[in-house]
């Protein structure tokens, strides 16, 4: 038996190749139209490299729901640019002010704030535009995209990660409660890989029940999510990261590990692994591929 992190290494680098050919092909239409310097800065978007956490889980839970259509492709690279958007924006001066993402120069150090200001903004269309792409190759309804669309805007709009960021910086130098970080993350990360695995389900036509169990099971993956990259912050160095490492300390962020400490923000992010399990289990799911990805996401390095 392969140790869980192999197995998801694996997953992910099928995640990775299948989203990156998409993300490729929509990089160079956008370099034609609108082409010049958005385009450019889009395309430099795209082409950044990551773990495709978002996108393996698209894949798993379609799989589990009992999708095989290699179309599945085009809805996963739609959640990984909606997640791209987030992490333009994010690194903005007056967000997280970050120099440096996934290894190379953030998009608004390479070209300028406004340029990715807008990048980050058009991303959001040419997610739609590629989810669009997807539900065609898989020759779903209308109705079935609709459902699709209208999770992943919502997951990106002021009910999910554009809410969550406004907490997250009211929330820099305060000390919160957990139930107060719960409301920022589910927001700002957890929002996104819930939709993920929604739109999974919802792409493999799942009935509600199956759609109430990813949704469950996503919640607690996306907050052990966050809870891992506060540690890795804490933790890990910058040249593990792709990016500077301790800034949440640095911009007294309110995180996980400066409510619990190290030791207990661990113990929280394996408690919402353990959640996630059971939720599969007791809704009649079993996914090895996703216990592996839970466990994955609480154990990486990056």
């Amino acid at each position: 038996m392969k140790p869980l992190i192999d197995s998801a290494e694996g997953l992910l680098a099928e995640a990775r190749a299948v989203t990156d050919r998409r993300l490729a092909a929509r990089a160079a239409a956008l370099q034609r139209d609108p082409g010049g310097r958005d385009g450019e800065a889009l395309a430099y978007a795209l082409g950044t490299s990551g773990k495709r956490v978002r996108p393996a889980l698209v894949l798993a839970t379609y799989q589990s729901a009992g999708g095989s259509h290699p179309g599945i492709s085009g809805i996963a690279a739609a959640v990984e640019i909606v997640h791209t958007y987030s992490l333009v924006h994010d690194d903005l001066p007056c967000m997280d002010d970050d120099a440096q993402r996934r290894g190379r120069p953030t998009v608004h150090v390479r070209f300028d704030v406004a340029t990715a200001t807008r990048a980050g903004f058009l991303l959001v269309p040419v997610a739609v535009e590629e989810l669009a792409a997807g539900a065609r190759e898989l020759g779903l309804a209308p109705a079935a995209l609709s459902r699709m669309a209208e999770r992943l805007l919502e997951a990106s709009g002021i009910r999910g990660m554009v809410g969550g960021q406004w907490l997250d910086l009211e929330a820099e130098g305060q000390s919160p409660a957990l139930a107060g970080l719960v409301d920022i993350h589910s927001r700002k990360t957890g929002a996104l890989i819930e939709a993920a695995c929604v739109i999974g389900g919802l792409a493999a036509g799942a009935p509600a029940s199956v759609l109430s169990v990813l949704e469950r099971y996503g919640c607690e993956v996306g907050l052990a999510f966050q809870i891992a990259d506060d540690l890795l912050d804490a933790t890990a160095t910058s040249a593990e990261l792709g990016k500077a490492a301790g800034r949440d300390a640095r911009l007294a962020k309110a995180t996980y590990v400066s409510v619990l400490g190290v030791a207990g923000a661990r113990q929280e992010a394996f408690r919402h692994v353990d959640r996630a399990r059971a939720v599969l289990h007791q809704g009649g799911i079993r996914s090895e591929t996703l216990e592996t990805l839970a466990d994955y996401i609480v154990q990486r390095r990056s």
